[in-house]
């Protein structure tokens, strides 16, 4: 309107900062492949090594790390250095425990999220120095674990 002074823009909040939008559309984005939808199921189990993760998903370690690095980056999960290994684990902020619940419902009962569980339960039993000093070789698989890859066409 003419001969009237514009109203200052104020501000309810700082743009300059993280907003629950663009943090939700960063962790969607993050969640956006199969892949990191299970990595993110294997953490709820507690931390794992790279290596580890690597060996379950059967992906170059370049690839898991590019994958960990995008649920890190939505804060999803958060990476400890343990040595010459690195630990990755779910982050611990309101948003990311969220979001593992929701990961954790969504593919619950699917059968490779479901083998994934299995091979990371051995996986745990096995000291992470000699798993990588074995060169990354899976334990052996389970008589009823192969019975069901079998049945399921895996």
């Amino acid at each position: 309107m003419a001969g009237r002074p514009e109203a200052a823009y104020i501000s309810a909040c700082s743009e300059m900062t993280e907003q629950p939008i663009s943090t939700t559309a960063a962790a969607a984005k993050a969640l956006g492949h199969p892949a990191r939808l299970r990595i993110l199921a294997m953490l709820s189990g507690g931390p794992l090594c790279v290596c580890q993760l690597t060996a379950v998903l059967r992906a170059a370690p370049s690839t898991v790390s590019e994958h960990l690095r995008e649920l890190r980056r939505a804060g999803l999960v958060a990476e400890e250095k343990n040595g010459k290994f690195v630990f990755y684990r779910p982050g611990a902020s309101r948003n990311a425990v969220r979001w593992l619940r929701v990961v954790r419902a969504s593919i619950s009962g699917d059968p490779v999220a479901v083998a994934d569980v299995e091979l990371v339960a051995r996986l745990r039993r096995v000291p992470v120095e000699v798993f990588a000093a074995s060169g990354g070789r899976l334990p052996a698989v389970s008589s009823s674990h192969a019975r069901r890859a079998i049945q399921s066409g895996a």
